[in-house]
């Protein structure tokens, strides 16, 4: 597809009718996404692709009418700053309308009556064509798609999974970096968090290494990692980032001083909050061990384990990461609303 502009009304078509015939991808048409266990190889191939042909509109901040009356719902539960905003803008720049909520204290969901998922949904799908959802509940928006007859979503579901997030990183991953497939990812944090979930199951699906550092009581769980190595993914966990900085090709960073996810909304009761061990810190001075080619990424928003000072640095992508992250949602609800094939 290469850089070709979306003209308006044209339908995005990712792959030829001779490569399509024979095709075993299922459609993303009227389809939920909500989480990357089971997200196949071509799936991620396809939605990188849709989302290359898609990038010169967020590159050259212009709109199209690709969704022009199509309207996305936001059902917000828990804060955010750009997943929100990502969806947002994706939509309007495919010409699409935004109706919904950032906090469910503003909603009954949030108030006296705690309105259910399923009534809530049951009303919702009837506002818009598409619902993104993010709830403190892991299993929230699979329990929205349950009942909802639009596609749902997954905006990040408690200590769940993050799927567009995941899907952001790996096509920044590509884009800056050529590929996804012989890289190894050093994954620094709270191994609890949904994007690391959401990592992992994506990495079975590539020709890429795996390696967790994060605090005892924050690492993943050995179910967990029983569950990856089934999907041929043996993730390799150190003690300090010091130790494997010098092997890394994709710094992937999340913070150890961390909210609780489970909670609608966790906010800071004063005082100083506790500092990042430098196991799990990545700083400039620590930069100079790194792979020259390395790059970090950080869905954000961060704590002490990532100084201001690293911004600077050849190796930060996460700004980059933000931009990529409007494509990626351009990419999904262009698919899911049917408008891409």
């Amino acid at each position: 597809m290469g850089n070709r502009p979306y003209w308006p009304n044209e339908t995005v078509c990712s792959v030829d009718d001779e490569s399509r015939k024979g095709s075993a991808l299922r459609s993303f048409s009227g389809r939920d996404i909500l989480s990357l266990k089971g997200f196949e190889r071509a799936e991620f191939d396809h939605v990188f692709e849709v989302a290359e042909g898609l990038e010169p509109l967020a590159r050259e901040r212009r709109n199209s009418d690709l969704l022009s009356g199509k309207t996305l719902v936001t059902a917000f539960y828990q804060p955010s700053t750009r997943t929100r905003l990502a969806h947002e803008s994706a939509m309007i720049r495919l010409g699409g309308q935004v109706t919904g909520f950032a906090d469910a204290k503003m909603t009954r969901a949030g108030d006296f009556y705690q309105e259910s998922i399923k009534d809530t949904v049951h009303m919702l799908e009837y506002y818009g064509d598409v619902i993104v959802m993010r709830h403190f509940q892991q299993g929230a928006p699979q329990e929205a798609a349950r009942w909802a007859s639009i596609p749902v979503i997954n905006a990040g579901d408690g200590w769940g999974e993050h799927p567009t997030q995941v899907l952001t990183d790996l096509y920044t991953v590509q884009r800056e970096m050529g590929t996804v497939d012989g890289l190894k990812f050093v994954c620094i944090g709270d191994m609890r968090m949904r994007t690391m979930h959401s990592i992992a199951y994506a990495l079975t699906q590539f020709d890429a290494e795996m390696i967790a550092i994060a605090p005892p009581e924050m690492s993943l769980t050995d179910e967990f990692k029983a569950e990856i190595a089934e999907q041929n993914l043996f993730i390799r966990e150190a003690d300090h980032i010091q130790d494997v900085i010098s092997e890394a090709d994709v710094i992937y960073m999340e913070p150890v001083v961390q909210a609780d996810y489970t909670k609608g909304r966790d906010e800071r009761e004063g005082g100083d909050l506790p500092t990042t061990p430098d196991n799990y810190r990545v700083t400039r001075k620590l930069l100079e061990t790194a792979k020259p080619s390395s790059i970090i990424l950080h869905s954000l928003p961060r704590m002490d384990e990532l100084p201001a000072d690293v911004d600077g640095t050849r190796h930060a992508r996460y700004w980059q990461e933000a931009y990529y992250g409007v494509v990626m949602r351009m990419a999904l609800l262009a698919l899911v609303l049917g408008a891409a094939e």
